[in-house]
């Protein structure tokens, strides 16, 4: 299948070095690659044309962090709630008292691998709980899938407010990490040659240290990136000091987990964070000493207003950085908007983060975070993973700098085209290879069951309308 993207009235070009722009480009697929990239002409042509005049060709976004079974779950609830004992996160609130049923996840799913086409997403790590649609729904999207099966040996628990418990089970670790490595090996096998595998131990306060250090060795042995939640709460960084007397970053460095095959989700609270203040001032350093990279994620932060302490300090510090949407929504234009804005706030420095800053991290970054240098990126030999974006949207009018307008003004709703391996998986609103039909009204089900049967689960017998209320009062 040869297919040519015909006069792109702007490009976004890798240029060996940096991402450029360049107008009026034709750009030629075969065999599911970029074979050339050339100015304009009106030649004939034995394949299918994709029509670009007017539009944004640029290259497909990697996201390195996502939720897509669960979090659109959480849509309606997760926004406005937190428990100020716990510095404001209600991240162990919420773990320890709601579930989805298989049907919601699956539906979530659905519903969210749309979202993240619809904001331009090629390549994707899905870190889930697997269940026995979850690799199915992979394929039917079309997507890159790095299947990243979580496993621990502990699961959070309160018996209070200010308390958070780890109910350890080291068999359940075991069995679950054995369960992941089934997993990785299907994915890996998958004739679309699509799906990927990362290893996931869940958090790094959740997993004993035996497993950790198996889970980074088969990640190694298997040439597998290596991820896991860490630095991504205060009550995880103090959990981790009282055991090991050092931030969870040092412990990481201590037990071999950082390398450059390393992702580390979050990675905010470092013991130089104002809500840490740990003595000492290392973290930073280590993380560029073992070239990991972050992949950052600042929406689910910000809504309890933490966030990382910038952007632009860790690149400056030679930290290498990715972009994951980590919740709903999975937007990841709306995630690169909001790291410029946060880093500017803190920083109070217009340097502290930029466009082009954050668009290299959404693609280069998390392509490099893979070990995928033929993806983020439009130049000849490069897998042919690209969005077309309609610049005549009045989002994106005028288009003197069309990225600009894409990630400040328009987002999503000027993508008009996603392209993996020259398949088309998402035009004109909605994906090609499968139909959303009635998963909404499924993960809504989904979703009241889970808040009703919360008080089954809840260490004060609340249900979800009195863990997370509605935003206002109901009228009698």
């Amino acid at each position: 299948m040869r297919t040519l993207i015909r006069n792109a009235a702007w490009s976004i070009l890798w240029d060996g070095a940096a991402h450029a722009y360049a107008n009026g480009r034709d750009i030629l697929i075969e065999g599911g690659r970029i074979a050339a990239i050339t100015p304009h002409a009106a030649a004939p042509f034995d394949g299918e044309i994709i029509d670009a005049a007017g539009m944004l060709a640029m290259p497909g976004l990697v996201n390195i962090h996502a939720h897509p079974t669960t979090e659109p779950g959480m849509r309606g609830v997760r926004e406005d709630h937190g428990v100020p004992e716990q510095q404001m996160t209600g991240l162990f609130e919420r773990s320890q008292a709601y579930r989805l049923d298989e049907a919601g996840r699956e539906a979530a799913m659905r519903l969210a691998y749309a979202e993240l086409m619809a904001a331009g997403v090629t390549s994707l790590v899905d870190l889930t709980a697997p269940f026995p649609a979850w690799m199915r729904v992979m394929r039917d999207s079309g997507l890159r899938v790095w299947a990243g099966p979580g496993f621990a040996s502990a699961q959070w628990g309160m018996t209070a407010p200010q308390t958070v418990t780890w109910n350890w089970d080291a068999q359940a670790g075991q069995r679950g990490f054995r369960a992941a490595q089934s997993l990785m090996d299907e994915a890996e096998a998958d004739p679309s040659g699509r799906l990927s595998a990362i290893v996931f131990p869940a958090q790094i306060d959740t997993v004993e240290e035996e497993l950790l250090r198996e889970a980074a060795a088969l990640a190694h042995d298997r040439g597998r990136p290596f991820t896991i939640h860490i630095a991504q709460a205060v009550v995880e960084v103090r959990e981790i000091i009282r055991r090991h007397n050092r931030t969870p970053i040092q412990w990481a460095a201590e037990i071999g987990l950082l390398s450059p095959t390393t992702v580390l989700g979050h990675c905010i609270f470092l013991d130089e964070h104002p809500s840490i203040g740990w003595h000492t001032r290392a973290d930073l350093g280590l993380l560029a000493e073992h070239g990991v990279a972050v992949a950052h994620c600042p929406t689910p932060f910000a809504r309890y207003g933490e966030q990382l302490r910038d952007f632009g300090t860790y690149r400056a510090r030679g930290v290498r950085m990715g972009m994951g949407t980590d919740c709903a929504p999975h937007n990841l234009i709306e995630e690169m908007r909001l790291a410029i804005l946060l880093a500017r706030g803190q920083r109070h420095d217009l340097a502290a983060a930029d466009t082009a800053m954050v668009f290299h991290a959404a693609t280069v970054g998390g392509a490099a975070a893979l070990g995928r240098p033929d993806l983020g990126r439009l130049a000849p030999g490069m897998a042919a993973d690209l969005v077309l974006v309609d610049c005549a949207h009045p989002l994106m009018v005028p288009a003197r700098d069309p990225l600009r307008s894409l990630v400040h003004h328009a987002a999503e709703r000027a993508v008009k085209r996603v392209i993996v391996g020259g398949e088309t998986v998402w035009r004109d609103g909605r994906p090609t290879r499968y139909d959303v039909g009635n998963a909404a009204g499924i993960l809504a089900e989904s979703q009241a069951r889970a808040l009703r049967d919360a008080a089954g689960r809840d260490y004060l017998g609340r249900d979800g309308d009195a863990i997370t209320p509605l935003s206002l009062a109901m009228m009698a």
